[in-house]
C-alpha cells in the first residue's frame, strides 16, 4: 500500500530539468517566429506589386542646379488662378488619377504574361514561363527519382542481405551530403551528352507517336507535336530533372526505407503462411502498410525539387521559354530568384516581383508540409492502419 502510495505524490522540484524544459521550449518558439518573420519580410518587400504602388524606376540623368531649378519650374502645378478664380488643368489631374490605374492594371496583366525579359525599354514580367518550367522539371525529377528510390527502399527493407543493406544505405544518405553545386557541374558534363545522344535517336520514334496521337485526336495536333517535338538544345527540363532527381533521391529512399522498416513483421508472417511469395507479400502487403511513409516522402521530395536553385541554374539552360516540351530549355523561379536578386534595381518593380516569386515559393513549401502532415499522417494512417 505504501509503495503504490508513492506513485500519487507531487514529483520533487528539479531545477536542472525545469531549464532543459525552458530552454527546449524557447527554441522552438524561437524557430516559429523566424518561419513567421521570414515570411513577412518576403510579403513586405513584394508589398508594393500587391498594393498597386509599384512602379518601374528609370534611371536618373545628372544635371545642374540651374537646369534642375528650370525644370522644377515648368512643372509646378497650375491648379488655381487667382484672377478668374477658377479651377485650372482639372483635366489633365483626372487624366493623371486614370494613368495610374491603368498602369496597376497593366502590371498585373505584364505579370501573367507569357513572356519574361526583364530588361529593356519595355520589361516584361511574365511569370507563365517561370512556372511552366518548374512544373517540367519538378514533374521530371519525380518520374526520374521515385520508382527509383521506392524500389530500393523495398529492396533493401525485404530482400538484401543486411551487408549489402549496409552499404547501400549510408551509399545514397552521403549523396544528401553532396553540394547541389557538384550535382549541377555533374549534368553540366555528364548527363547532358548522354540525354542528347538519346534523345536524337529517339527522335523518330517520337515524331511517329505524335502522328498516331494527332490521327486519333485531331484537334489536339498542334499541341501534341510541340510537346513531343526533339529539339536541338542539349540543356532542357529533362537534364535538369536528372540532376534534381539524384538530389532527391535520398530525401523519398530514406523516408520511404524507414516506413517500410516500421511495418509489424507480423504482416509479413501472416501473408507467408497463407501462401504469397515474397514480391507478392512486399508489394500488395507491406507497400500499403507503409504507404503513409511513402506519400510523406513524395510529397517532400517534391517540395525539394520546386525550391532547388543551383542545379536548375546550371543544367536546365536557364533559358525562360513559354513551351510544354520537356526537351526545351527552361528556367524555374527558384533559378529566377537565384540569378538576378544580386542585380536588381532596390525598391523596383522588378525587385518587387522577384520577391512575390519567393511567396510563391514560400507558399508551396508550406502547403507541401501541410499536406503532409495533414492528409497523410492522420487520413492515410488511419485507412491502413486502422488507427
Amino acid at each position: 500500500m505504501s509503495s503504490n502510495s508513492t506513485l500519487y505524490k507531487k514529483s520533487k522540484f528539479r531545477p536542472f530539468e525545469a531549464i532543459i524544459e525552458w530552454i527546449i521550449r524557447l527554441t522552438a518558439s524561437f524557430s516559429i517566429i523566424i518561419i513567421f518573420l521570414i515570411f513577412i519580410f518576403i510579403f513586405k518587400e513584394a508589398g508594393g506589386l500587391i498594393f498597386g504602388t509599384a512602379k518601374e524606376l528609370k534611371p536618373k540623368k545628372a544635371v545642374s542646379e540651374k537646369v534642375q531649378d528650370k525644370s522644377e519650374e515648368k512643372v509646378k502645378p497650375e491648379i488655381y488662378n487667382p484672377e478668374t478664380g477658377e479651377i485650372v488643368k482639372i483635366v489633365e489631374v483626372k487624366k493623371l488619377v486614370k494613368a495610374k490605374e491603368t498602369e496597376s492594371q497593366s502590371i498585373w496583366a505584364n505579370l501573367f504574361s507569357d513572356t519574361w525579359q526583364p530588361v529593356g525599354k519595355k520589361p516584361k514580367y511574365g511569370i507563365q514561363p517561370l512556372l511552366i518550367g518548374t512544373f517540367k522539371v519538378t514533374l521530371v525529377s519525380l518520374l526520374f527519382a521515385t520508382p527509383l528510390s521506392i524500389l530500393a527502399a523495398i529492396y533493401c527493407a525485404f530482400f538484401a542481405k543486411a551487408w549489402i543493406r549496409d552499404i547501400i544505405k549510408p551509399t545514397v544518405e552521403v549523396l544528401a551530403g553532396f553540394p547541389s553545386v557538384v550535382l549541377g557541374f555533374f549534368c553540366l558534363v555528364t548527363v547532358v551528352q548522354g540525354v542528347y545522344s538519346t534523345t536524337q535517336f529517339l527522335q523518330p520514334l517520337c515524331t511517329n507517336i505524335a502522328d498516331i496521337i494527332s490521327w486519333i485526336l485531331p484537334f489536339s495536333d498542334r499541341w501534341i507535336h510541340s510537346a513531343l517535338t526533339i529539339s536541338d538544345f542539349h540543356y532542357s527540363a529533362v537534364v535538369g530533372g536528372i540532376g534534381l532527381g539524384l538530389a532527391v533521391i535520398p530525401i523519398i529512399f530514406t523516408i520511404s526505407e524507414d516506413a517500410l522498416s516500421a511495418v509489424p513483421n507480423s504482416y509479413r508472417e501472416a501473408s507467408l503462411a497463407l501462401g504469397a511469395t515474397e514480391s507478392e507479400t512486399a508489394f500488395k502487403v507491406m507497400l500499403p502498410a507503409a504507404l503513409p511513409g511513402v506519400v510523406a516522402a513524395i510529397l517532400l521530395g517534391i517540395g525539394r525539387a520546386f525550391g532547388e536553385t543551383m542545379i536548375a541554374l546550371m543544367a536546365t539552360g536557364n533559358a525562360a521559354l513559354f513551351s510544354w516540351n520537356i526537351f526545351h530549355p527552361v528556367r524555374t523561379l527558384a533559378a529566377t530568384i537565384g540569378s538576378e536578386t544580386g542585380e536588381v534595381q532596390w525598391g523596383s518593380l522588378h525587385y518587387n516581383i522577384l520577391f512575390f516569386l519567393g511567396i510563391l515559393l514560400f507558399l508551396v513549401s508550406f502547403i507541401i508540409n501541410a499536406l503532409t502532415e495533414l492528409f497523410v499522417k492522420k487520413y492515410l494512417s488511419k485507412k491502413f492502419q486502422g488507427a
